[in-house]
């Protein structure tokens, strides 16, 4: 595939609360439209890309297992959520012209394709964005991890992270610390060391182990997904 991006195929990790703006709670329709838009001028690169949403607009399933609910089911509502904001964003980028697939680890063929490794990769090689909805389809894992394995699943040359309240990785909380200092770059060992939580310890580990680079930038200003595939100097870059 000739291309004028750094990447060829890719995964967007986008986080539930990145569709809900500055509530943070529920889908705001021009949030939603303006990431649709992101994508498609991504798409127009010629990459191939997937993305995951997580559900955090919508239920957190650590929040009702630390009010009581079994951590199962708790879990498997923000996988349900997931599936909701996936269909959000299929909707936004079909509106725009983009060819969308979602696939689903939990199977409710009514609304969504079942996920199937080849097929995902047929429908990237076909210039369709695939959404991977329902996490892994098991609970006690977070959306970073199911980033972090659908991307070695489908030989993603990267995962894009995008942030809707910070434009990368920093020393410390930059709203609560004015000293905090922002990295330009990262090792995954460090992540760890310093306990940055930018994803899960599960999917950094992953991520490390499997040679997956880490993006992460701010999904607010607009045109960042297409500077993030052509590789400009934004956010933080987190590698092995």
């Amino acid at each position: 595939m000739m291309s004028s991006s750094k990447y060829e195929r890719i995964v967007l990790k986008l986080s539930g609360e990145a569709l809900a703006g500055g509530e943070g709670v529920g889908i705001k329709p021009d949030i939603i439209k303006n990431i649709a838009k992101q994508i498609k001028e991504a798409r127009e690169l010629d990459v191939e890309i997937a993305v995951i949403v997580g559900g955090g607009n919508i239920w957190r399933g650590k929040t009702g297992s630390d009010l009581g609910m079994e951590r199962g089911n708790a879990d498997y509502i923000g996988m349900l959520a997931t599936v909701m904001n996936s269909l959000a964003l299929q909707d936004s980028l079909e509106q725009l012209g983009v060819d969308t697939r979602v696939l689903t680890s939990i199977e409710m063929k009514q609304i969504a394709e079942p996920y199937i490794r080849r097929r995902a990769i047929r429908h990237l090689e076909k210039g369709r964005v695939v959404i991977f909805a329902a996490g892994i389809g098991n609970p006690y894992f977070s959306t970073d991890t199911t980033a972090a394995l659908r991307a070695a699943e489908i030989n993603a040359d990267v995962i894009l992270m995008g942030k809707n309240n910070v434009d990368g990785v920093y020393s410390a909380d930059p709203k609560h610390d004015d000293t905090a200092t922002k990295f330009e770059s990262l090792s995954y060992i460090d992540m760890l060391q310093k306990n940055l939580q930018v994803m899960d310890a599960t999917a950094t580990s992953f991520c490390m182990d499997n040679s997956i680079p880490l993006v992460v930038f701010s999904i607010t200003e607009e045109g960042n997904i297409k500077r993030a595939v052509l590789g400009e100097d934004i956010g933080t870059t987190i590698t092995d």
